[in-house]
């Protein structure tokens, strides 16, 4: 099923919300990260040392586990953190960077899928690996479609009952019996560090609104493909696109 792209009753609810988005995530990635929770809407937070991690994930709206520069420390403060959150009801989301290509990387998130995370967004050759089909991509990059990624989609959500997203060219985001099908965005978000993990970061903060989360999840993937269009048509590569891009998901919607 192909949804409003936009989803503008959602969009309402999240900046009327501002979710506190606790966002555990790679060093390299931190910045734009913020900018794009800042640009929709959301309140972003950086918070990596094990006693504030675990103190503020209760306190978020929600939580972002992305395991792009992992270390032994930040997972035990990883783990402390989603322990909080859960015990506090607060959702979280995983962000399985170059699972299957690491072996280290896939042996955590293996392990903390086990805490039950809300939702998990990854490349098709991460959701590929993190159920257990495929040997993973070429680093953080796929070497799979989204589409031969769907059935471990809909199998590791189901196995977890989480919501998953697998992106690229195409989305697809699965409660294991309903899927969405976003398209949409533009070959200029592969080019710009950052893209997919913010992407996360606006689904970990979407698991937090009212209502059906297939659908908020689904919403933020539509926001996000949709700025990456409006984007590209005012760029003219990689380095004007990023600027353009926090534009458009500023300006969606034109209501504020």
């Amino acid at each position: 099923m192909q949804p409003d792209l936009l989803n503008l009753h959602a969009l309402h609810h999240f900046r009327t919300r501002s979710p506190l988005t606790h966002c555990m995530t790679n060093d390299v990635v931190q910045t734009f990260t913020a900018n794009v929770l800042l640009a929709l809407g959301a309140s972003p937070a950086m918070v990596i040392e094990a006693e504030e991690a675990e103190q503020f994930s209760a306190i978020a709206d929600a939580l972002l586990i992305n395991v792009g520069t992992l270390t032994a420390p930040r997972a035990q403060a990883m783990r402390r953190a989603i322990e909080s959150a859960v015990a506090a009801g607060k959702p979280w989301t995983l962000d399985p960077v170059a699972v299957g290509a690491l072996t280290y990387r896939t042996r955590f998130c293996q392990q903390i899928l086990a805490l039950k995370p809300a939702a998990i967004r990854g490349n098709a050759s991460e959701i590929l690996a993190l159920a257990g089909m495929s040997a993973g991509g070429r680093g953080v990059d796929t070497t799979d479609t989204a589409a031969s990624a769907l059935p471990a989609a809909q199998a590791l959500a189901r196995q977890t009952n989480a919501i998953v997203a697998v992106t690229g060219e195409v989305d697809y985001v699965t409660d294991g019996l309903r899927t969405q099908t976003l398209t949409g965005g533009d070959l200029l978000m592969t080019r710009v560090v950052g893209t997919g993990c913010a992407l996360s970061a606006v689904v970990a903060a979407s698991c937090s609104l009212p209502g059906d989360r297939l659908d908020n999840i689904a919403a933020a993937c539509g926001w996000m493909k949709r700025a990456g269009t409006l984007a590209a048509a005012h760029s003219k590569g990689p380095g004007s696109f990023a600027p353009a891009f926090l534009d458009a998901l500023w300006e969606l919607g034109a209501q504020r």
